[in-house]
């Protein structure tokens, strides 16, 4: 079978009609699951994830299935991208891509660990405020983007679901059946 972009979609379009529970749980993984799918602390996403699932009370399944949705390789790039320059631009780090490059010919240069690693350790603390920074900015308003439509989504498939079983029962009573 060939994994086409539309097949890749219509699955976890899939996936998510069929979670169950409640709506505003469901909406609150959902919307947990992009913010932190937008963070770009990979290495960190399911720790994250972990400790804030119980916090908010959030669908367990709805969160990891929105953030491997807003986390993967076809938005890496972005994603760092502008959580890079919201940060650059709201903290007071000047990180350009000058000085990011000047540190990484230090550490291919062939240096000593006495130069490489201090070089290393000051752009690294920078780089990590500026990423975070400006990944939680970036994520706030897709997150909440996020809870009201999937809210809005899981209630009226609920109630979809309510009449679709009314009125299943509606014709099976009227067919004869008992209850």
């Amino acid at each position: 079978m060939k994994m086409t972009p539309a097949r890749i979609a219509r699955y976890y379009y899939l996936r998510f009609k069929r979670l169950k529970g409640d709506p505003r749980a469901i909406a609150r993984g959902v919307a947990l699951g992009v913010f932190i799918g937008i963070t770009p602390t990979i290495p960190f996403h399911t720790i994250a994830l972990l400790i804030t699932i119980p916090l908010l009370r959030a669908n367990v399944v709805a969160t990891f299935l929105s953030s491997m949705c807003c986390c993967n390789p076809l938005t890496y790039f972005a994603q760092y991208y502008f959580s890079w320059r919201i940060g650059t631009w709201l903290t007071p780090y000047d990180l350009t891509w000058e000085r990011i490059k000047a540190v990484m010919d230090i550490v291919f240069s062939g240096a000593g660990a006495g130069v490489v690693l201090p070089a290393l350790s000051q752009v690294g603390a920078e780089v990590a405020v500026v990423l975070v920074v400006g990944g939680c900015v970036l994520g706030a308003p897709f997150s909440l983007l996020a809870y009201f439509m999937s809210l809005r989504f899981f209630t009226r498939l609920r109630e979809q679901k309510k009449k679709a079983g009314r009125r299943g029962r509606e014709s099976w009573t009227a067919e004869g059946g008992s209850r």
